[in-house]
């Protein structure tokens, strides 16, 4: 089990090693390593998801600025496992190519069956589930409620900082 300690409360995340065993390592990782801490979740969109795990705020001396923290090589995508984008479920974020995963994740508020691997094509991939909220959803819901705007050159940002204070492996 995995705690995410935000400065909403807690979100408990359970992972699917069997099916997901590099992506999950992969999470775990980051997790072990406290690279998720003081990151936030930077995407909501009430609907549909959040997602956070690659930026944190930087004070630079002059103004608060946003920063992408320095990832690992990006793993293979997994996303034909079996694991279904539904509500809840934990997710890993890339970019539109299929094996672009690094550290980013996100939180499905919807089943969004579209995100799903249909085949081994750059639109089939899908994005790779390897997890699911256990507790805390409550917390996921509130943060998706929170107003969004366009925030240095990001668009979906919250209006306030919703950051992921610490990790915790159980």
């Amino acid at each position: 089990m995995i705690i995410l300690t935000t400065n909403y409360g807690d979100i408990e995340i359970t992972l699917d090693h069997q099916k997901a065993p590099e992506t999950c390592k992969n999470f775990l990782r980051y997790c072990n390593e406290g690279f998720f801490d003081n990151t936030l979740f930077h995407r909501i969109i009430d609907g549909f998801m959040i997602q956070g795990g690659g930026y944190e705020m930087r004070d630079d001396g002059f103004a608060l600025n946003m920063a992408e923290k320095k990832t690992y090589a990006p793993i293979a995508n997994e996303a034909y496992n079996g694991l279904k984008n539904v509500i809840g479920s934990i997710a890993m974020a890339r970019t539109d190519a299929p094996h672009s995963a690094t550290a980013q994740f996100f939180i499905n508020l919807e089943d969004n069956d579209f995100l799903d691997h249909t085949g081994k094509t750059n639109y089939g991939w899908g994005y790779a589930v390897f997890g699911s909220v256990i507790a805390g959803m409550d917390v996921v819901n509130e943060i998706a409620k929170i107003a969004t705007c366009t925030r240095f050159g990001h668009e979906d940002m919250p209006v306030s900082d919703v950051v992921i204070e610490k990790v915790t492996v159980k």
